[in-house]
């Protein structure tokens, strides 16, 4: 099977302080056209990560924020000022994504939604109509590792039948044995945490990602 061939390898910025985060961002927007941030309250993880009113990120690189939150709706109007690519936010948050997604579309902003391992397509699909991204989420809320658990690949696959034009994206141990196999699976999307930012050279890990993908 051939490859996904505009499969995309995004870095990922998951921390905690401000000082960590602008060190993350400067190290991959080096590198990186697309990048993927963390954010979170601590309502949804275990820890709390940069808080959306200081995310930031250099023009010229196109930003994804990943809101792990149980209401976020509370950080509506943050994020239509800083009017990031993308807004992710979780299925298995509350509150209603139709209204927020309709803000947030209404502003440019395209609008995505996380499935945790155990959550299925059949929660979202009901939405689907106003949905522009699912987020595969197969690693640990809140901090860099996890396994990619390649069984979850039955969503993205059931995802493509429902809606083939759906982006769809992977977050949670993606290395260089397996996102060859998350592409070719129409992973479009490979959000890469540790991979990439625990490396000793990170851009070399970036490039060997995107030789994989290619």
């Amino acid at each position: 099977m051939i490859p996904t061939m505009n499969a995309t390898i995004c870095p990922t910025v998951t921390v905690d302080c401000f000082e960590n985060f602008q060190e993350e961002i400067e190290r991959i927007a080096r590198f990186a056209h697309r990048i993927h941030i963390d954010a979170a309250d601590g309502t949804m993880t275990p820890n709390e990560l940069i808080p959306v009113d200081q995310i930031w990120w250099p023009g010229g690189v196109r930003a994804d924020i990943h809101l792990m939150c149980l209401q976020p709706e509370q950080y509506l109007e943050h994020l239509l000022a800083l009017s990031p690519q993308l807004v992710v936010v979780h299925a298995e948050a509350k509150g209603d994504y139709v209204p927020f997604a309709t803000q947030l579309r209404r502003h440019g902003v395209e609008t995505g939604v996380a499935l945790q391992q155990k959550t299925p397509v059949s929660f979202i699909e009901p939405a689907l109509d106003m949905i522009d991204h699912v987020l595969v989420f197969s690693g640990n809320l809140g901090s860099y590792g996890g396994t990619a658990d390649l069984e979850l690949l039955d969503k993205v696959r059931h995802l493509k039948q429902l809606k083939p034009q759906l982006e769809i994206g992977w977050d949670g141990g993606i290395n260089d044995q397996n996102a060859r196999q998350l592409a070719e699976a129409g992973v479009e999307v490979l959000n890469v945490g540790g991979y990439i930012q625990r490396s000793t050279d990170p851009e070399a890990a970036y490039a060997t990602l995107v030789q994989e993908v290619s």
